[in-house]
C-alpha cells in the first residue's frame, strides 16, 4: 500500500455530510463523556490515581467481554467489572504502595480474563476489536438517554462531595483530623471513577481510556494552578478530544481511539510548551527584578 492509499484510508471525507447525520447521537454521547471525563479526571490527578484508571479499565474490559460472550448488554457487563475493580481498590488499597501492588495484580488478571472471553466469542471480529480500541456506533435515543442519565447521576454525586473530596485529596491527614470521612469518600469516588471508566470504554476502548480520564486534566494542570480553571480547561480539552476524534474518525476506516488519543496528546504537548514558556518568563522576570533591586 502506497502513501496515498494510506492517507486516503486515514482521511476520506466522501459523503461526510450524509454520515454526519447518522451519528449525531454518537457525537452527543461523546460530548457527555468528555464532560464526565474532564470532571472526574481532575480528581484522578489530584489523588494520583492514573495507574488505578488503567487497572479498573482492565476489569471493565473483562466484564464487557464476558457480556459479549453470553449475549448480554456490553455496557452492563462493563459497569459490573468497573465497579467491582473500583470497590476492590477502594477497600483494599489504603496506602499508595498497597494500592499500586493491588492494581499490578488486578491488571493482568482482568486483561487475561478479557482475552479468554474474546477468544471464546465466535461472533463478529469488529465487536472484539471495538472493546479494545473503541468504535463509532449508531447510538439511538434510548442509549443516549441512558448514558446521559448515568452521567448526570455521577456528576451530581461528584458535586455533592466536591468540597470535602477536594480537601481530602490535597491533605488527607488534616481532613481526617477535621472529621472528614476520608476513607468513605475514597471508596465513593472509586465507584464514581469505575462508572466513568465503563461509560468511556464504549467510545475510546479499554486500552486507551487514559486519554479521556487523565490526559485532559494533566494538560490543564500544565497551564494553570487555579482549581476552578483546571476543571474548566480539563472539561474543554476532554470534550474537544472526544468530539473531534469522532468527527475525524467518521471520514475513515480507522477506529476512533487513535484520533482521540492523538488530539489529547497534541493538547497536552501544547499545554506543556505553554507552561514551560510561562515558567521561563517568570524566572527571567524574577532575575530582572532582583538585579534591579
Amino acid at each position: 500500500m502506497d502513501l496515498g492509499s494510506i492517507l486516503h484510508t486515514i482521511f476520506n471525507f466522501q459523503n461526510y455530510g450524509e454520515l454526519l447525520v447518522l451519528v449525531q447521537n454518537s457525537i452527543w454521547a461523546g460530548a457527555v463523556l468528555g464532560l464526565l471525563g474532564g470532571l472526574v479526571g481532575t480528581f484522578v490527578m489530584k489523588r494520583d490515581l492514573a495507574f488505578a484508571v488503567h487497572g479498573i479499565s482492565e476489569l471493565s474490559f473483562a466484564g464487557a467481554a464476558f457480556a459479549l460472550l453470553i449475549g448480554a448488554d456490553i455496557i452492563a457487563g462493563s459497569l459490573v467489572g468497573s465497579v467491582a475493580a473500583a470497590l476492590l481498590l477502594g477497600l483494599m488499597g489504603v496506602k499508595a504502595r498497597e494500592k499500586n501492588s493491588i492494581i499490578g495484580v488486578v491488571m493482568p488478571f482482568g486483561l487475561g480474563l478479557g482475552i479468554l472471553f474474546l477468544s471464546l466469542y465466535e461472533g463478529r471480529a469488529a465487536n472484539k476489536f471495538g472493546l479494545l480500541t473503541g468504535q463509532i456506533v449508531s447510538v439511538d435515543v434510548v442509549q443516549l438517554q441512558a448514558l446521559a442519565g448515568t452521567a448526570v447521576v455521577v456528576i451530581a454525586a461528584l458535586a455533592a462531595i466536591w468540597r470535602p473530596l477536594s480537601f481530602a485529596s490535597v491533605d488527607p491527614e488534616m481532613a481526617e483530623a477535621r472529621g472528614v470521612p476520608v476513607r468513605g469518600l475514597a471508596i465513593l469516588f472509586m465507584v464514581l471513577l469505575g462508572i466513568s471508566v465503563a461509560l468511556s470504554i464504549q467510545i475510546v476502548g479499554a486500552l486507551l481510556v487514559l486519554a479521556l480520564l487523565i490526559t485532559p486534566a494533566a494538560a490543564a494542570l500544565r497551564v494553570t494552578h487555579s482549581p476552578r480553571l483546571v476543571v474548566v480547561l480539563s472539561v474543554v480539552f476532554a470534550v474537544a478530544a472526544t468530539v473531534g476524534g469522532i468527527l475525524l474518525a467518521l471520514g475513515s476506516r480507522i477506529p476512533i481511539s487513535p484520533y482521540v488519543t492523538t488530539l489529547s496528546f497534541l493538547i497536552y504537548v501544547a499545554c506543556r510548551i505553554i507552561g514551560a514558556v510561562r515558567t521561563r518568563q517568570g524566572i527571567n522576570g524574577r532575575v530582572v527584578r532582583t538585579a534591579a533591586a
